[in-house]
């Protein structure tokens, strides 16, 4: 029995762990890319017609865009702090919320 209660409390963790991950995308999002997302400068979270190409090339080529910058964004979006775990946690964000 002991073995199944490690069992469950790690799959618990990683729950919260993955409930965090995604909170945690949404906080930076609201904090570095809406400013920009939400009025137009960029695509608009959830507008799937917009987000679509984008999307297409994979989670992986998202952060390394942002990193390195593309079109009007600025590298890291013009925030130099943001790491790429803080990226990919605001791109997986934004994916969630657009297709």
């Amino acid at each position: 029995m002991k073995m199944m209660r490690c069992g469950i409390a790690a799959i618990a963790a990683m729950v919260i762990a993955a409930g965090a991950h995604a909170a945690t995308g949404q906080q930076v999002y609201a904090q570095n890319c809406a400013m920009c997302h939400d009025n137009n400068v960029g695509p608009k979270l959830g507008d799937k017609a917009a987000w679509a190409p984008r999307l297409a090339l994979g989670t992986d080529a998202l952060v390394a865009a942002v990193v390195k910058g593309t079109g009007m964004m600025p590298p890291r979006g013009g925030h130099p702090g943001l790491s790429e775990g803080d990226i990919r946690a605001a791109i997986e964000y934004i994916e969630s919320r657009s297709k």
